[in-house]
């Protein structure tokens, strides 16, 4: 008889290793099959993309209760992925999971997301990504939610796969189970960023600045992950990488000109 292949997951996020979000991603998603962990060793949110280039990466295995629980890096989340992928893992994953963020990461703050961009770098790779994110900032919010929601998104997609080059954007409001409503596919709203940095000082007289801007939703279709997320379903955005605005080449054609 055939023996039935496990499958192997990824987590990842970019709030640390030690984020009670991952340590609640981690235990639903060892249901599914074997779990590496390889995360941060310490904040690194709002980091985007972001790859340590002029540094070298050092990791250290982390434990937790006296049980080995992953692999703490100190790089950024893209970083964790890149480094599990190419130097870490024996096989590679059938899925990478990055969560779970304290805080939604819709809109135009996926660009910001360092959750969102170590899905993105399993995407990049050919794997089945989700990024997962608690629409608290808390670090005591109950996270158990969603992980149930991360776990019945997840074996989904194990059985069916995702589109080619597509991830899923995952954000679920923070509620008792029971007020729900239930999940929605949904699209990037066009909210925004007011920006503000107060201004303040330091114990040595020195000036810094604080981040301290306002979020605004903007877009108020149920449609739009913003929306959703406020009117108490969990978005799942299908997002990709592409940034090429294609309608808009015909009219910059007349911008091209030959070399002499």
């Amino acid at each position: 008889m055939k023996k039935t292949k496990e499958i192997r997951i990824l987590v990842t996020n970019d709030d640390g290793i030690d984020s009670p979000g991952i340590f609640a991603l981690v235990h639903s998603m060892k249901r599914l099959g074997k779990v590496v962990v390889v995360a941060p060793d310490r904040q690194q949110s709002a980091v985007g993309h972001a790859l340590t280039v002029s540094d070298p990466l050092r990791v250290v295995p982390f434990h937790r209760n006296g049980e080995m629980f992953g692999y703490a890096i100190n790089g950024t989340p893209s970083d964790c992925v890149k480094l599990a992928m190419s130097s870490l893992l024996d096989e590679k994953p059938d899925l990478v999971v990055s969560g779970i963020n304290h805080g939604q990461n819709t809109s135009i703050n996926i660009l910001y997301s360092g959750t969102v961009s170590a899905a993105t770098e399993g995407m990049l790779i050919g794997i089945p990504s989700i990024a997962v994110s608690l629409a608290s900032y808390s670090h005591k919010a109950d996270c158990a939610v969603a992980a149930d929601y991360s776990f019945d998104i997840a074996k989904k997609v194990l059985k069916t796969g995702l589109p080619e080059g597509t991830l899923l954007n995952v954000n679920i409001p923070a509620v008792p189970k029971e007020k729900i409503k239930g999940i929605k596919i949904t699209r990037q709203s066009d909210s925004q960023w007011n920006d503000h940095y107060e201004k303040r000082i330091d114990p040595f007289g020195r000036d810094y600045y604080w981040f301290s801007g306002e979020y605004k939703v903007i877009d108020k279709d149920l449609e739009t992950d913003d929306a959703a997320l406020l009117a108490g379903y969990v978005s799942v955005t299908p997002i990709q990488f592409k940034f090429t605005n294609y309608d808009a080449i015909s009219k910059l054609k007349v911008l091209e000109k030959k070399s002499k």
